[in-house]
């Protein structure tokens, strides 16, 4: 999402990122008879989908879930992604069909794929002629908590017939952040942070409620504005009455965006810019529910807290 993290795209992506999971296989592959390898998922509208068979082709219309076929091992069957697809590198060569806002539904039914991965944003209408030309449509609600990003990988393994690796590689992502939490449990006092997503003069920052507050929490960082909910504009005096005491960007679409943040004005008088404890992070790993949410907790925890992670 590197050209498009504007405070505006930013409140766009917002309405994707609040909902709940609320959706379980009915039957999955591993349940079928021998007389027939059909199944029937519910996807996040409550619809039932019907799959003949486990899919071959697949169309992703989010980055997240994109990541999470990646995961799953059923890469190589992704024949469509959005413009902001960028991990793994093999995704940079599959075609673009969407802006993540906008898909190519003619594109789309040209290539017939036998399912499409879709998720809540934006105007339902524009799937409507992908079912309307009888393309199986699984809508996921995009994940807003640590746990929604596990049920979308359990919805997505089972739409995909990997339940079984869907299990591992949750597992997997546990186990890394507990890791972390171990090494910052031993902290007797968490650091103060200001974690800023959209630069002057319309900044932008995270509250309670966020993902990225979790990844902050789980990374053991006191964020200086966990009092706010949401996602929220807020203003340069603000930040200079909390002080806080080192400061993460996940900003990527200016010049140089930490030399930026130390030139503002008054802001001198900040600690962490006074100690020059300013860091630009990977917007995609701290901004996308998706598998790499034990690498999103381990790079904010690592960035903040570099001592734990030295051996």
């Amino acid at each position: 999402m590197k050209k498009w993290l504007s405070a505006a795209a930013f409140l766009t992506l917002v309405l994707a990122g609040c909902q709940q999971q609320a959706s379980d296989a009915t039957e999955t592959p591993n349940e079928q008879t021998e007389e027939t390898t059909e199944y029937t998922v519910t996807d996040d509208r409550g619809e039932d989908i019907i799959l003949p068979e486990v899919p071959e082709t697949i169309v992703s219309l989010q980055p997240s879930n994109t990541e999470i076929l990646f995961d799953l091992g059923v890469g190589e069957k992704v024949i469509g992604v959005t413009e902001f697809d960028t991990y793994p590198e093999e995704a940079a060569d599959i075609e673009r069909i969407s802006d993540s806002m906008t898909i190519n539904a003619e594109r789309i039914i040209e290539m017939d794929p036998d399912v499409v991965i879709a998720y809540t944003i934006g105007d339902d209408l524009q799937i409507a002629p992908l079912e309307e030309a009888g393309i199986p449509v699984v809508v996921i609600e995009t994940a807003s908590t640590f746990e929604d990003v596990y049920g979308d990988i359990e919805q997505i393994a089972t739409v995909v017939g990997a339940e079984e690796r869907g299990e591992e590689l949750i597992e997997e992502i546990k186990a890394q952040i507990a890791g972390v939490k171990e090494k910052v449990a031993t902290l007797d006092t968490p650091k103060r942070v200001y974690f800023e997503i959209s630069p002057a003069p319309d900044i932008w920052s995270t509250g309670e409620g966020s993902f990225q507050q979790e990844i902050l929490k789980a990374a053991g960082i006191e964020n200086i504005f966990a009092d706010q909910t949401g996602w929220f504009n807020v203003s340069s005096e603000s930040i200079i009455e909390k002080d806080p005491e080192v400061i993460l960007t996940t900003v990527n679409y200016v010049d140089d965006p930490i030399g930026e943040l130390m030139s503002r004005p008054a802001w001198e008088s900040i600690t962490a810019v006074k100690n020059e404890a300013i860091y630009q992070v990977d917007s995609d790993i701290m901004s996308r529910p998706a598998t790499r949410i034990g690498e999103a907790v381990e790079l904010a925890a690592q960035t903040v807290y570099p001592e734990l992670f030295a051996q």
